[in-house]
Formats: C-alpha cells, sequence, structure tokens
C-alpha cells in the first residue's frame, strides 16, 4: 500500500509528473505451483516445509527433474524468482543419496558465495562439514580438512584457476567423484571474463576425465547454470561448459505489479538546455520514498557518485535515521557489506545507494522501490536492477531518472527501445589466441600433453601446433623426436606457476589497502585494486568511504598501502587523467556508409596529472593541483569507426559539425559554468 500512496501523491504534484516521461505497469503474474516430486527425499520435503514452502514454482520442479533424467541445464528466470531451489534441490538429493558423490558450487564473487552458504546452511541444515566455503579467505589450517571431508564445495572461478586445479593431486578424491558443477548468476561470465571461465572449464573437464579414467568411474559431469534476462542463455552455456544443455526460461514465480518510470530531472537553463543534476534528483525522490516507510536500493554508476549521493542523504537526515542510509561498493570491508545486508533483510537499513555490486543476487530481503541514477549501459542490467525492487505479489516501484548523458536522452525519447527490444547477447570467444595459449601453459602444468590430446573443442591437429609452439618458447618440453609423434608427450618445463600469472578479470589481481592513522593503532577501512589507486587514492586525494572524508598522505605502490587520515573539508577530489591510444596493428578496414569501421591491436596509456577541488553542494571549482605518478598501459584490441570527409561536410553544412565549444555561441563554456553553480 505505501506504493499505491506513494505514486498518487505524485499524481498530485504537477512539479514532478512533469517530469516523468514514461509511466509504464507491468501487471502482476500469479505463481505457478506443482507438488513436490515424488522421488524427492523426506528430509529435503521436511526442510522446505519447515520454511514454509508446501509446493514448488513449476521451473524449480522441472530443472529438478531435468538433472534427474541426466542432463545439463541452464535456468534463466526472473530476478528473485527462486533459482537458488533449481539447483539446491537436485544437487542436495545426490549428494545425500550417494554417499562418494561430489558437487562444485562456482560464483562470480566471495560475497555471493557467503550468501549461498548462509542460505543452503539456513534450509537444509547439513552436517558439520558436508558443505565448505574454499576461496581466499579460507584459513589454511581449514583447507586440508575441506579438501578430504566436503561434499560440496563453494569457491568462485578464481580460486578454481589459482588454487584448485593447479594443485588437483591434494584433490584426488573430491575431483574424481565430482558429479555437478554450479555456474550461478552466468550473465557475469562475459567478454574477457567469460572468456577465460571457459577455459578453466576445459581444464577442470580434462582433470575430472584423467581422474575418472584413473579410477574406473563413468557417470558424466553434469552441469546446472542460472542466469538473468540475457537473449542468448542456452548458447552461453554451451560455450563457457562445452556441453549441451537444456533451457528453462518459463518463469513460474509470484510477481507483484511494478511501476516503472522514465525521470527526465527539469531543465534550468532553456538557453542551454541544461537540466538539474540526476543525483539531486535521486536524493529528492528518495526523500519521499523514506517518508513513505519504502525500503529503496539506489544504484549509481560509480563508487564516487555513491559517496556523494551518500552525503547528501545523511545531510538531508541527520540523527537517528543516518544509521539506516548506507552505502554499498567495492572498497569497502567483507564484514561491513555482511552487515549491510543483513541490516536491509532485517528492515534496520532503509536506503542503501549502491554500485553494480549489488545487482548480484545477494539475498538483501524485499525492496520496495529501486531507483536508477542514469542508464546502466545495457538492458539486461537495467532489468537486473530493477528487479531488486518486489517480492512475492506486493507492488513495487522502479525509477529511471535520466542523466545528460546521450543515450540516457534518447531513452527519454524512445522508450520502446529499453521496453520492446530484447536484452543483449552473452557472448564469450574461449578460442582467442591470447587467452587460449594462456590456459594451454596452465593445462600442460596441471596435465602433460599427449600428441593426440584433447583441449575443450580444440580439434587435436589444431592443438598440436600450439603445442609444438610453446615448445619452441621453451614453455612445454617435447618428450621425443617429433618424427615419433606416436609417443610423443608435453611437459611443463618452466620455473614460474602459469595460473598466477594469468588473471581471469580486466582489473589488476593487485590490492591496494586503505589505512587510516589513529593514535593507538592504524585502523584498515578498505581496498581498491592496484589499476584504481592511480585515480582514486593519489596523494592529496578526498577518498569518502560511508560518507565520511579522508585525506589521502601517502600512496605506497610498492607495499600496497595507502596512508590516509579523516578529516574534515568542504569539498572533494576529481582526478584528472590524460589517456593516449596508439595503434600497434591495423588488422581489418571495413568501408561503411559514410565511413569506415576498423579493428586492431592498440595500446591505451593512461597518466595522473592532477585533480580538481569541487565544493560541496555547489559544485563550484576550487582550483586544480597538479600531480604526476607513473603512467598504466594496457595492450588490447579495439573496434573504432570514423567519418569520411564527406560525410563531415555534409554535417559541416548542416550546422551539425562544430570544431570549436566557440561555434555553440559566445561565452558557452562560461555559461555551462554559471549554470553548474547555479544548480
Amino acid at each position: 500500500m505505501a506504493v499505491e500512496e506513494l505514486i498518487y501523491a505524485w499524481q498530485s504534484r504537477p512539479e514532478l509528473t512533469q517530469n516523468i516521461s514514461t509511466w509504464q505497469r507491468m501487471p502482476a503474474r500469479q505463481p505457478r505451483l506443482v507438488d513436490f516430486p515424488a522421488s524427492l527425499l523426506p528430509y529435503l520435503v521436511d526442510s522446505l516445509q519447515q520454511r514454509g514452502i508446501e509446493r514448488l514454482y513449476s521451473h524449480q520442479a522441472a530443472a529438478f527433474q531435468q538433472v534427474e533424467d541426466g542432463h545439463s541445464l541452464v535456468v534463466a528466470t526472473a530476478t528473485a524468482s527462486g533459482k537458488s531451489l533449481c539447483y539446491h534441490l537436485p544437487v542436495f538429493q545426490r549428494l545425500l543419496s550417494d554417499v562418494s558423490a561430489r558437487a562444485l558450487f562456482l560464483f562470480p564473487t566471495k560475497a555471493l558465495a557467503q550468501d549461498q552458504f548462509t542460505k543452503l546452511n539456513g534450509f537444509f541444515h547439513p552436517p558439520t562439514g558436508f558443505a565448505a566455503i574454499y576461496d581466499g579467505d579460507t584459513p589454511s589450517h581449514q583447507r586440508p580438512g575441506i579438501r578430504k571431508n566436503s561434499k560440496l564445495v563453494l569457491s568462485n572461478p578464481d580460486m578454481l584457476h589459482t588454487g584448485i586445479l593447479p594443485h588437483h593431486t591434494a584433490w584426488v578424491e573430491f575431483l574424481a567423484n565430482l558429479q555437478f558443477v554450479v555456474l550461478d548468476e552466468m550473465h557475469m561470465y562475459r567478454g574477457v571474463f567469460g572468456s577465460h571461465v571457459a577455459n578453466v572449464i576445459r581444464r577442470l573437464k580434462r582433470i575430472v576425465s584423467h581422474y575418472r579414467l584413473m579410477y574406473g568411474i563413468e557417470r558424466p559431469l553434469q552441469f546446472i547454470l542460472t542466469s538473468a534476462t540475457i537473449s542468448n542463455p542456452r548458447e552461453l552455456a554451451a560455450h563457457l561448459t562445452g556441453e549441451q544443455v537444456v533451457l528453462i526460461a518459463e518463469d513460474g514465480s509470484a510477481r507483484g505489479e511494478q511501476h516503472f518510470f522514465i525521470y527526465n530531472p527539469p531543465v534550468v537553463n532553456p538557453e542551454l538546455g541544461l537540466r538539474r543534476s540526476a543525483l539531486q534528483e535521486s536524493v529528492y525522490l528518495a526523500d519521499d520514498l523514506l517518508h513513505h516507510g519504502i525500503q529503496t536500493l539506489i544504484f549509481a554508476r560509480s563508487r564516487q557518485a555513491v559517496e556523494i549521493l551518500l552525503t547528501h542523504l545523511r545531510e538531508r537526515f541527520p540523527g537517528e535515521l543516518e544509521i539506516s542510509i548506507r552505502g554499498y561498493r567495492s572498497g569497502y570491508l567483507p564484514a561491513q557489506r555482511r552487515e549491510i545486508e543483513q541490516g536491509l533483510r532485517t528492515g534496520l537499513v532503509k536506503v542503501v545507494v549502491a554500485t553494480t555490486a549489488l545487482e548480484l543476487g545477494v539475498d538483501i530481503g524485499a525492496m520496495g522501490a529501486v531507483i536508477l541514477v542514469g542508464y546502466p549501459g545495457t538492458i539486461a542490467s537495467t532489468w537486473q536492477q530493477a528487479g531488486r525492487a518486489g517480492r512475492g505479489l506486493e507492488q513495487s516501484l522502479a525509477v529511471l531518472i535520466a542523466t545528460a548523458d546521450p543515450l540516457d536522452q534518447f531513452l527519454v525519447s524512445h522508450p520502446e527501445y529499453l521496453f520492446g527490444r530484447s536484452p543483449e547477447f552473452g557472448l564469450i570467444n574461449p578460442d582467442n589466441l591470447v587467452i587460449l595459449l594462456n590456459h594451454i601453459r596452465c593445462a600442460g602444468f596441471e596435465l602433460a600433453f599427449n600428441q593426440n590430446d584433447w583441449f575443450g573443442d580444440i580439434p587435436p591437429q589444431v592443438l598440436a601446433h600450439f603445442l609444438d609452439f610453446l615448445a619452441d618458447q621453451g614453455v612445454l618440453h617435447a618428450s621425443s623426436p617429433r618424427a615419433d609423434e606416436s609417443l610423443q608427450k608435453y611437459f611443463w618445463m618452466a620455473d614460474e606457476y602459469p595460473a598466477q600469472g594469468v588473471s581471469l578479470r580486466s582489473s589488476s589481481a593487485d590490492r591496494v589497502v586503505l589505512q587510516v592513522q589513529e593514535p593507538v593503532r592504524p585502523r584498515v577501512i578498505g581496498e581498491v585494486d592496484r589499476e584504481s589507486a592511480y585515480w582514486m587514492v593519489h596523494p592529496g586525494a578526498i577518498y569518502l568511504h560511508e560518507a565520511r572524508a579522508y585525506c589521502v598522505e601517502e600512496l605506497d605502490l610498492e607495499n600496497h598501502l595507502a596512508r590516509l587520515s579523516p578529516c574534515q573539508v568542504d569539498y572533494y577530489t576529481e582526478p584528472r587523467q590524460d589517456t593516449t591510444v596508439a595503434l600497434l596493428e591495423l588488422r581489418q578496414v571495413t568501408l561503411v556508409q559514410g565511413g569506415s569501421r576498423s579493428f586492431g591491436e592498440i595500446s591505451v596509456t593512461r597518466q595522473l596529472t592532477g585533480f580538481r577541488k569541487i565544493r560541496w553542494f555547489t559544485h563550484e571549482q576550487l582550483g586544480l593541483t597538479e600531480i604526476t605518478l607513473p603512467p598504466t598501459e594496457l595492450r588490447t584490441v579495439g573496434y573504432w569507426l570514423a567519418l569520411s570527409d564527406e560525410t563531415v561536410e555534409i554535417l559541416r553544412q548542416q550546422g551539425l559539425w562544430r570544431n570549436d565549444p566557440n561555434d555553440y555561441g559566445p561565452n558557452w563554456n562560461a555559461q555551462k559554468k554559471a549554470a553548474r553553480q547555479r544548480d
């Protein structure tokens, strides 16, 4: 009722409704429930009934039956549709029935693994040691016991890559009897990360096959994947696992009516077409949501935007209410994030400002409303974030506040792009030469290759060329003369440990600890990755954490440490970076209407040259401080479009192409600055 009352109140305020460009109503959906499968163990039936679950959603029952029939599958249903039970039930059924069976659950983040561990223990109350988390935070003294005794291990692809597969001889019993691999939040495994993960799965399957052959175990390995809405769930699942999978996409869960608004902030300077900032408007709308008692999640695009919003909200609601307004982003310590998640579930926390870190399926209870501060960049992410609001048949609200970004303004004018188009495809390329060779090196360290060996779906003759190349590079050693190919084996020869030098993610694996200098002893408040440290915690920066300001005194990259001190300032800082893109190799050019599209190898060099001080609330620039840190370089591939000279000339004749900002009229920059200060 609170959401309905709020919408009624908004309708009576023309100054607000005139900014709502689109109001879309998604009707409520009644659940499609079915009886428990007849084969479901009484122990599991009792566990579900103790949680108030008397019947299953139709997609949960369908997933159980497909797994029982021996199929691998992918479940692609809406956020909060009960996807976890789609793999909890069939996996626990097998683990409780077969004393030798083992299962591996993989999550894209450690936070998700922790959340799922808590959830499955709350549901099923398994015996001590039955299930365990095995990741970088697992204490060393606990690891041997987990490897030996746990039937279910929860981890992440990074730990599988560096901590399990290279040490598979310590996991012999577990890997030989591995029957299930679960990949939760499959839509996260796209692009470079997904391409790496697909190769990690190839290595896992190779080692599992090795031990099964050794022990004469014939049972096939089954994969269960879950995904938020994407256009090609079956295709992506097949590429990740190398298996044929069954798709379950018919959602049987309940869903309350959801109202979706696209909100365009009011114009504050008609001459320049400048609008009020989306950040300010989100504070304005969050004020209403708080006063109506609606638990709200606000998604911001960046970590700095999270802290700026959090500061504004706490200024607006001082006193006791401040503890119910929290931030949530990467960089917060795990214990702090768990505390915030628990606060959301219990209702103690009323508003959370978050980055995409809360876009994933961490259980945070029932949000009444979600505010998206700017278009997230994809249709899939938009619906994933909006889907965090609403549980059961309760009404919910999602508001997309448009920024001045051209893409946001396009959505204001063309909402059918968001509401009428399918979500984006999840695409990977496991056979990318650089990625593939790195994982062949890792696989060669784990198990020697035979001349006619296999690796995923790479043809043996193609794999042989790669092995010969690595042998020529001195990375692998060919055990016999090339003339006797039938006996030839390839062994790892280099001194280094290959998996440690291969990061699955585009960001750096190195972390910089944020240490606050205090009278008694230093206190750690968080951490950032090394690449982000250059622009987030450079000397002189103001680092915002839970709406508190800290001055960065020193950035010690050699020791992975940034030293901070609490400070009271009326400004925040924004880094100024120079980015240079250099073409290393042009691989392809294709002429298209109006220009050309190109593809090639490029080098991207970024260097911090200074930072601006910006006053709170007025956004007045207080000056620029110069600073120099070592540049960072990224070698990658790029895709770009170029307009032809003829197209540029046509645009210039139509008044649509200007080379100088002054072409937009006199004092353009001065007017923009004055408008920002008024805003």
